[in-house]
C-alpha cells in the first residue's frame, strides 16, 4: 500500500479539486444545466485522454527511458573495452594468420558512414576466426585474466546486461575460458584434444568479441566523436596502430 501511497493522495487531491470547481461555478454563476452539460462533455472527452496519456505518452516516456539505459550500457561496455577488451582483442587478433585479409576494412576513420559500418559488419560475420594456438600465450593471457576476475563479476552483477544478449555472450564466452585455463595446473603440457578445446574457446571470444567491438565502434563514432579518435587509434586490429597522433 506504501507503494502507492502518492498515487491515491494526489488521485484524492484532483478530485477535491474539480468538485471544489464545479461547486463554485454552481454557485457563483448558477445555471445548474449548463453546468451539468459540461460535466458530462468532459467524461465523455475522458476515455479519450486516457487513450492518450496511456498509449502515446507512456510511449514516449518508454522510448526515453530504453535510449537512457542504452547509453549507460553502452558506458560499461566503453568500460569493458578500456579495462580488458581491446588488450584481449589485440592479443588474439596478433595470432591470427589470415588477419591482414581483415586488418584494412577494420581501419576505422572518421569520416565512415552508417552504410561503411553497415558493409564491414557483413564482412566481419562471413569471416572465419581461426587463431594460431602456438603463438597463443597461455600462461600471460591466464595472469591478465585472472587480474580482471573482479571486475568482469561486478559487470556481470549490472543489470543492464539483461538488454544486450550480444555482450552477455561476450562476457559469457571470456569467463569460460578464464575458468578453463585456471583450472589447469599447467599450461606446458597440454595434449592434441585440450588444445584444440582451448583453441575453440579462444577463437569463440575472438568472433563475439570483434562483431561486439565494431558495434561499440559505430556507437563512439555517432555520439562521442572525441572518444571515437581514441579507439581509431588505439585499434586491435591494426599492427601500426599508435595512440600519438603523427
Amino acid at each position: 500500500m506504501s507503494k502507492y501511497s502518492w498515487q491515491i493522495k494526489l488521485g484524492i487531491i484532483l478530485l477535491a479539486s474539480s468538485f471544489l470547481i464545479y461547486s463554485l461555478k454552481f454557485f457563483v454563476l448558477g445555471d445548474p444545466e449548463n453546468t451539468y452539460y459540461y460535466v458530462f462533455n468532459a467524461l465523455g472527452f475522458l476515455p479519450i485522454n486516457v487513450l492518450l496519456v496511456t498509449l502515446v505518452l507512456n510511449e514516449l516516456l518508454s522510448v526515453r527511458a530504453r535510449r537512457e539505459r542504452l547509453e549507460k550500457l553502452n558506458m560499461v561496455i566503453g568500460t569493458f573495452f578500456s579495462e580488458v577488451g581491446t588488450d584481449l582483442l589485440k592479443s588474439i587478433a596478433r595470432t591470427d594468420p589470415k588477419i591482414s585479409t581483415l586488418e584494412d576494412s577494420l581501419r576505422v576513420s572518421g569520416d565512415w558512414k552508417d552504410e561503411d559500418f553497415h558493409r564491414v559488419r557483413e564482412t566481419m560475420e562471413k569471416y572465419t576466426y581461426q587463431v594460431d594456438f602456438s603463438r597463443i600465450d597461455l600462461g600471460l593471457m591466464r595472469s591478465f585474466l585472472k587480474e580482471r576476475r573482479n571486475f568482469l563479476l561486478r559487470l556481470l552483477e549490472n543489470p543492464l546486461l539483461l538488454e544486450h544478449q550480444a555482450f552477455t555472450e561476450v562476457l559469457r564466452a571470456v569467463f569460460h575460458f578464464t575458468e578453463e585455463i585456471e583450472r589447469r595446473d599447467t599450461l606446458s603440457c597440454l595434449t592434441e584434444k585440450d588444445c584444440l578445446h582451448l583453441k575453440g574457446d579462444v577463437e569463440r571470444i575472438y568472433r563475439l568479441l570483434s562483431l561486439e567491438w565494431l558495434s561499440y565502434m559505430k556507437h563512439l563514432h555517432t555520439h562521442y566523436p572525441y572518444l571515437s579518435s581514441l579507439a581509431m587509434r588505439t585499434n586491435p586490429f591494426d599492427s601500426n596502430a599508435s595512440v600519438v597522433i603523427r
